[in-house]
């Protein structure tokens, strides 16, 4: 795979060319940048600048004049290829708080092992209505002590409304929601997305995290997607590496307000 190649289309197709992540979601491309503005429960923020020195610092202010008019949190995504080269600190002097970092990376569908399956005594079940929504969030809940709220209203919103762009699974051991992951697809790119993928820790290091990315994998290939995307935490890269993704650059959140 040609890093550098595939990583200047997925910033063209995926970031420069971004499409609304779900219902009542709008892209606006405008001052350099290009920002999603949803709802108080949607993802607000910015997926692609093309800054420099002479208008970084008054792009950074209109975008924080824009989401504050709209009385919105938001989070600017930087990459490590973004430029000016420090643009992150010129967020942080705004006032944004930087998160944890995490890996870009990306795998050719058609290169990647498909065969790996879950360990005994778990399955994997897709989620189809409002009962799997329940039990996705719970295994997210539970996977990353985070709260869920946001992934329900996005699972439910797109199952009502695009039902074909989004794939959502769970891992049971018997009846218990022991891991979940998404897929979501992209209308016009090459490129699916892996999503919130997490295991419960009394489940981690027995092949559910790799069991739920072949799944994925296979249905991105079924549905005719020849790159798949993640954005990965130090835990998960090894697994993925092995899998097959390769590093491309490095993704860093940038948060704005509450």
């Amino acid at each position: 795979m040609d890093s550098a190649a595939v990583l200047a289309r997925y910033d063209r197709e995926a970031r420069e060319g971004a499409q609304p992540d779900g219902p009542g979601a709008r892209v606006e491309r405008a001052g350099g940048v290009v920002r999603q503005v949803a709802d108080a429960q949607g993802w607000n923020g910015v997926v692609w600048s093309g800054l420099d020195d002479s208008d970084a610092d008054r792009v950074i202010g209109e975008q924080i004049a824009c989401f504050t008019a709209l009385g919105r949190d938001f989070e600017w995504k930087v990459y490590g290829h973004d430029r000016p080269e420090d643009l992150g600190s010129r967020l942080t002097a705004a006032g944004f708080r930087a998160g944890p970092a995490e890996t870009l990376m990306v795998a050719e569908v058609a290169a990647l092992a498909l065969d790996a399956e879950p360990p005994p005594g778990v399955r994997l079940v897709p989620v189809t209505d409002r009962t799997g929504a329940a039990l996705a969030v719970d295994a997210y809940e539970r996977a990353f002590g985070a709260d869920g709220t946001v992934l329900r209203h996005r699972l439910l919103g797109r199952l009502d409304a695009e039902p074909g762009t989004v794939v959502a699974v769970i891992a049971l051991a018997g009846d218990e929601p022991v891991a979940v992951a998404r897929l979501e697809t992209v209308p016009g790119t090459v490129f699916a997305g892996l999503w919130g993928g997490g295991t419960v820790t009394a489940w981690r290091g027995r092949g559910v995290y790799r069991a739920l990315v072949a799944h994925r994998a296979r249905v991105a290939a079924a549905q005719g997607c020849r790159y798949l995307q993640v954005d990965a935490l130090p835990t998960s890269r090894p697994i993925l590496e092995r899998l097959g993704f390769h590093a491309l650059t490095t993704t860093t959140p940038y948060l704005y307000g509450a």
